[in-house]
């Protein structure tokens, strides 16, 4: 087969089931899990904006700006102490998710998702209570470890819950939540910031504990997925639940296959060093590139920085913050574009578009910017007309990543990992979307200061470059059940060198080529 051309459009064994209340339900529930990481997300850049935070935690950052227009707009709000605030929760996250790996394969997802929502309520707290920069710190790393236990859990149990022609669709349940979060998250601080008295920041820190409320209580009462209760040895509770969530008796085909897939995890005593074996390495390459690219699409640049980035731009404090609220809007807006053509066009071309588009509209922005502003950094009488202009291409991007990047790059990763190595997989994903979301939080704005507009150049040149990644390297997985997903892997033109049939796991009579033949 030719280099690059699309070498799977779905398949693999069907298996029964449909969209039930019981799954619809359950997977809503989970994916509320979202919710925390979107809220902390569009928090921190409006909290990080208000002058009555700057000026008591950062009064060297409040004093740049608040200087006139004269003064390089660029490096206004560079301070590695004010990055460190928003960054260190992603630190924390990174680190947890490895526990999480743990707590996830021993004991069920759902006590993932209760841990994360503890740790992240108490966090909540701290932040809204803080006198000082060191109780917003801590109160973020409490923030990050809640948001790590989340992460980790809520795709894998979206995933294993759904039914394969719909694990798309509910699986973007997890990124819908997070954009509401985000959407939210910038309404509260719009509200917020007009609080007189200087106090409103609190009030947008200590919301956090409302969506941390939602999936701890939500976690209590949601059930473990079938493969998880196979994977501790109860298999007639996972032959109920799983008759319970596919709404038919004919479930025989679909429990050997995760029987077959719990055997395999059980023979796995160190999936940690597991994972690196060579038939591994196709999904090894995606759990790592894909959270990496993701956020090196510059995603974060906007989301974390959306009101001092509007500020910049030419936007007054009150107007930064509604212009966050738009693209909280346009988020929303294009993960519901995905939830309702992922499971039809499939994973590949909603990737492709959105990189097309991403790639446009950040190279017209950089232009925009670099007309106003210049190397200097010195403002030319930047007009609403103007400003307007750069927020619509702005939300070019933010639609464009709602319905490509941002949701298949949690989507895809989940879905890949067969059982015996999945937990820890989930947690390199995660662990990985971390490291560079944390990178980027605490460099954006020294980088903006020294790369200026060419900042935006610079990550739309990673976008071209992910963009090609995904054209030539993923197959897709659109409509395979999870525990077959191998086999798409094993017919791609370049991954099918590191997989031999003997790694392909298959949970009934059917020969390896008839599967293969089949997908």
């Amino acid at each position: 087969m030719a280099v690059g051309v699309i070498v799977s459009t779905g398949g693999g064994k069907e298996h029964p089931g449909k969209m039930t209340l019981f799954v619809f339900l359950t997977c809503l529930v989970a994916s509320s899990g979202g919710l925390i990481f979107g809220y902390d997300i569009g928090i921190s850049g409006g909290v990080t904006s208000m002058d009555s935070f700057l000026s008591r935690f950062f009064p060297s950052v409040y004093k740049q700006q608040m200087a006139d227009s004269s003064t390089n707009q660029y490096c206004k709000f560079d301070s590695q102490l004010l990055t460190l605030f928003t960054s260190s929760l992603y630190w924390a996250a990174l680190l947890s998710s490895f526990l999480a790996s743990t707590v996830t394969r021993m004991f069920g997802r759902k006590w993932s998702m209760f841990a994360g929502g503890i740790t992240f309520l108490l966090g909540s707290a701290i932040n809204g209570a803080a006198m000082n920069v060191l109780m917003l710190i801590l109160g973020r790393v409490l923030l990050g470890i809640g948001i790590g236990f989340a992460n980790q859990a809520v795709p894998l149990y979206l995933s294993e819950m759904a039914p394969a022609d719909l694990r798309g669709t509910l699986n973007i349940g997890f990124q819908l939540m997070i954009t509401v979060g985000i959407f939210v998250a910038n309404l509260i601080n719009y509200g917020t910031a007009s609080i007189k008295g200087g106090w409103g920041w609190r009030v947008s820190l200590g919301l956090a504990a409302v969506p941390a409320l939602v999936i701890t209580i939500g976690s209590l009462v949601l059930p473990d997925t079938p493969n998880s209760i196979i994977e501790r040895g109860h298999d007639e509770e996972a032959k109920a639940m799983l008759r319970k969530i596919r709404g038919t008796e004919d479930i025989r085909a679909e429990y050997d296959d995760l029987v077959a897939a719990s055997d395999a995890a059980k023979s796995v005593h160190h999936p940690w060093s597991n994972i690196l074996q060579r038939k591994y390495r196709p999904q090894l390459t995606m759990a790592i590139l894909i959270p990496c690219f993701q956020q090196l699409t510059g995603i974060n640049v906007i989301m974390f920085y959306a009101p001092v980035l509007f500020k910049t731009i030419g936007f007054g404090s009150e107007a930064s913050l509604a212009s966050a609220v738009i693209t909280g809007i346009v988020i929303v807006f294009g993960t519901f574009v995905s939830i309702a053509t992922v499971d039809n066009l499939g994973r590949r071309k909603l990737f492709l578009q959105g990189g097309a588009q991403m790639l446009i509209s950040q190279l017209v922005v950089g232009t925009l910017i670099a007309f106003k502003f210049g190397i200097s950094g010195v403002a030319t009488d930047v007009t609403k007309n103007y400003a307007s202009i750069i927020v619509l291409f702005i939300c070019f991007y933010v639609a464009a990543f709602a319905w490509s990047w941002g949701p298949l790059g949690w989507l895809v990763p989940s879905e890949i990992f067969p059982l015996e190595i999945r937990s820890a997989g989930q947690s390199i994903t995660v662990s990985v979307n971390m490291f560079f979301t944390f990178l980027i939080a605490q460099v954006f704005l020294t980088a903006l200061c020294h790369l200026k507009f060419g900042l935006f150049y610079f990550f739309a040149g990673w976008v071209a470059i992910m963009t090609a990644f995904i054209a030539f390297f993923l197959p897709e997985t659109k409509s395979v059940p999870i525990e077959e997903i191998t086999l798409v892997w094993k017919k791609h033109w370049f991954w099918s060198k590191f997989i031999s049939d003997e790694d392909v796991h298959v949970g009934n009579s059917e020969s390896v080529d008839d599967r293969i033949e089949d997908a």
